[in-house]
């Protein structure tokens, strides 16, 4: 009390007019009065105001949590006052303060046995005998965390109570209850108590209805055929005054109709007339609508279909929600098929949105212009002013969605303003959202490649940067795909990526880089520029490091004979490594080579002052050859007859088909199954079990004996449809080919709901 009265009287004191002065006296302010001494200055405010900060932070610091010391035994041994009537009608916040001690022990993973748990239960329905409602919604809310982890048979315990209070007049009591039924009850216990949950659904109160309608939107799961009983209902719910109570019955009654494409056609064209004012069911109806025509195929303005649906949503840009004005604009731009001139009504209003004073809207209205950039950039081309202003916009997210689309929608004359903007944001931006730029930097490069200068320049200049090891692979990864699409990069980015190896602090990113000189380096105009970066590795890195620059040296001496004397020395000198690696690559290298690895290296048995640098013209004449190039130097200069990616996906096939141990030949190239391996692009997100599906048809083939008998699967097509997708039963078939078989998958697919297949 002291406090708050001394900041009580502090700002009375500064911040409240002085009293009216007198006939003939004049006004004088505060900073005036300091300076006679007689009030107080701004500094003295400031200091006193954070020495009381202080204290009250000392004070918070010294207060122990509640929860710190808590003991189940003594926890449950206070809980046995749930038996007192006396206690729980005259202190319900007693009981209250119990409950939450409960659910804190269960929370922080301290288990309660059995018998515990039934005694918790039976003290529960006890303290139903309270009308207090702060007390009736903890014990709803500890039923609800503790059900799923406790026994069936102590459930039954306090069912009766949750079904007593489903008739009750209170309706909080009434939708609480329902919620915690819905969570505790399965398919047989359903039956005793849908007659409330239907009486519910078009009950006046909207947080009841809403209550049942969410609770029927989770016992749908597990009991279908109940659930859809209640499709009259629902529909009546569905044109209730409450916002919510439209949203939970919109979506209810989807989930009941989602396997009727006709029926959910017909609700959907019925719902589009103008008969729900919810902005949230108006949101799940644009979805629904969407799905409709994205699941038709082609071009959605060809259908009448999709003629109707791209009119509703253009007529609910106009609507006053602005969650579904978004909704319907992003609809928009996700049509398929749809053209540019009819993107212009969702544009200009996500226009609109990025001069919002909301951060939400404005970072809403960039991801959906972003992914329009991607396929139509033209058509965000005139929002270009606004975004270039968002780039210094305080919420990252929204600066860094800016600058990718900018670079997406810009054009080359604009490519050294962007630069220089985008220079300054890097630096105040995490990793995660520079990946995203030098992705966009990437693309942009390819799309110009006349500006690779400025380009590469700029991602080898933050190569230099601080940075995490995500970041840095990024830009190397995007320089390297530089280099194999544009030719006249490769020189400028191989010596960026040289230097950025002489100080690099992951042995991932070196070994990469030292791979890839070893492959490129030897075709460039100067090639024997980038020995010395090669051979430094072998002198200041790590043995990982070093083993991988050994390899590149020994892919210079191979491709270049004029340099093989010279990387020969360079060799010699690794035979002494301290690693084992290290001295195994030099010395298969050396004889590779056509090398007599018995001779010494240069400088052996000599001092240390005494050995020479090494010069390319020197050094010619210090080693000669001593054999002939081996036919194997081929595993130098070759690349792997497959990806690692592919290996590792054809080994997992070979073991699925069950290889014997001890045939010598059982595991080779030719042996291993052929699998398709597509790497994910970056202009669209490929799920992973789409990436994988061929792979886990042809493994499952492997499972029937019958079939896993016939060999190994060359390859396997993708689904063809053999029916169309609006008939009663879809069907569709895969090929599966091997060296003397084909095997036809067919997978049937029953579309209506009503009927159940079983196999003849």
């Amino acid at each position: 009390s002291g406090l708050k009265g001394q900041i009580v009287y502090l700002f009375l004191s500064y911040y409240l007019p002085p009293k009216a002065p007198l006939r003939g006296t004049k006004m004088t302010s505060p900073l005036e009065q300091a300076d006679d001494g007689g009030g107080l200055t701004i500094s003295s405010m400031v200091k006193e105001f954070q020495g009381l900060k202080d204290k009250f932070k000392r004070e918070d610091a010294d207060s122990p949590s509640p929860f710190s010391d808590l003991e189940k035994a003594t926890v449950l041994q206070e809980c046995r006052v749930f038996s007192d009537s006396k206690v729980v009608t005259e202190s319900p916040r007693k009981c209250s303060q119990l409950i939450t001690k409960l659910l804190h022990i269960v929370t922080q993973g301290d288990a309660m046995s059995s018998s515990e748990v039934t005694e918790v239960f039976f003290g529960v329905t006890k303290l139903f005998q309270s009308s207090d409602a702060s007390l009736r919604r903890m014990i709803y809310f500890f039923i609800k965390e503790v059900a799923e982890t406790c026994n069936p048979d102590d459930i039954i315990i306090v069912t009766s109570s949750l079904t007593k209070d489903m008739n009750s007049k209170e309706d909080l009591f009434r939708a609480n209850s329902i919620r915690v039924l819905a969570k505790m009850i399965d398919a047989t216990m359903l039956g005793a108590i849908e007659r409330y949950i239907k009486q519910a659904i078009v009950d006046r109160n909207a947080m009841v209805s809403s209550s049942a309608l969410v609770a029927g939107t989770h016992l749908i799961r597990g009991s279908p055929d109940v659930v859809r009983r209640w499709v009259n209902e629902v529909q009546e719910a569905l044109h209730s005054s409450s916002d919510m109570v439209q949203f939970h019955a919109l979506s209810l009654l989807y989930e009941i109709k989602q396997h009727d494409r006709l029926a959910i056609s017909k609700l959907v064209t019925k719902l589009t007339r103008g008969t729900i004012s919810s902005p949230l069911a108006t949101c799940l109806l644009i979805r629904y609508i969407t799905t409709i025509v994205r699941d038709s195929g082609g071009n959605a303005l060809a259908s009448a279909t999709g003629r109707a649906a791209y009119q509703f949503l253009e007529l609910s840009l106009r609507h006053r929600s602005e969650a579904v004005i978004y909704e319907a604009a992003k609809a928009l731009c996700n049509l398929p098929g749809i053209e540019e001139r009819d993107l212009g009504p969702a544009v200009a209003v996500l226009q609109l949105f990025l001069s919002s004073p909301k951060s939400t809207l404005r970072l809403a209205a960039m991801r959906a212009l972003s992914s329009v950039a991607i396929a139509k950039p033209s058509a965000v081309i005139k929002c270009n002013d606004d975004m270039e202003s968002l780039i210094a916009d305080n919420n990252r997210s929204i600066a860094t969605f800016a600058i990718t689309t900018l670079l997406k929608t810009g054009s080359e004359s604009s490519v050294d303003r962007l630069m220089k903007q985008i220079s300054s944001f890097m630096n105040e931006i995490a990793d995660e959202f520079k990946i995203v730029v030098v992705t966009a930097i990437r693309e942009l490069c390819l799309k110009y490649p006349l500006k690779h200068r400025v380009l590469v320049g700029f991602l080898a200049n933050f190569l230099r940067e601080e940075g995490g090891f995500e970041f840095k692979k990024a830009i190397v990864d995007a320089i390297i795909a530089l280099m194999c699409v544009i030719s006249e990069t490769k020189e400028s980015s191989l010596f960026h990526l040289c230097e950025f190896i002489e100080d690099c602090e992951f042995t991932a990113l070196s070994t990469q880089i030292l791979h890839l000189v070893g492959i490129v380096g030897p075709t460039t105009v100067a090639p024997a520029r980038y020995i010395r970066f090669v051979y430094n590795r072998v002198i200041l890195e790590n043995a990982a490091v070093r083993a991988a620059a050994i390899t590149t040296l020994a892919k210079f001496a191979a491709r270049l004979p004029a340099l093989q004397a010279s990387v020969s020395v360079l060799l010699r000198r690794s035979l002494r490594d301290e690693d084992d690696e290290v001295r195994d690559r030099a010395t298969v290298a050396l004889r590779l080579l056509g090398e007599n690895i018995t001779k010494d290296a240069p400088g052996d048995g000599e001092a240390e002052g005494s050995q020479r640098p090494f010069r390319q013209d020197a050094l010619a004449a210090d080693s000669t050859r001593d054999l002939p190039l081996q036919p194997e130097i081929h595993l130098l200069l070759e690349p792997l007859p497959m990806s690692f990616a592919q290996l590792s996906a054809a080994l997992k096939e070979f073991e699925v088909a069950g290889s014997r141990e001890d045939d010598a030949l059982a595991l080779s190239l030719t042996t291993l199954p052929v699998v398709d391996y597509t790497r994910p692009s970056s202009q669209s997100a490929v799920p992973a079990s789409a990436s994988l599906s061929s792979s886990n048809d042809s493994a499952e083939l492997y499972k029937i004996p019958e079939l896993a008998t016939l060999g190994r699967v060359h390859s396997s097509t993708s689904p063809i449809q053999l029916t169309e997708s609006e008939t009663e039963y879809v069907v569709s078939c895969i090929k599966h080919i091997m060296s003397e078989h084909v095997v036809l998958e067919f997978a049937i697919t029953n579309t209506i709901s009503d009927q159940l297949l079983v196999d003849a």
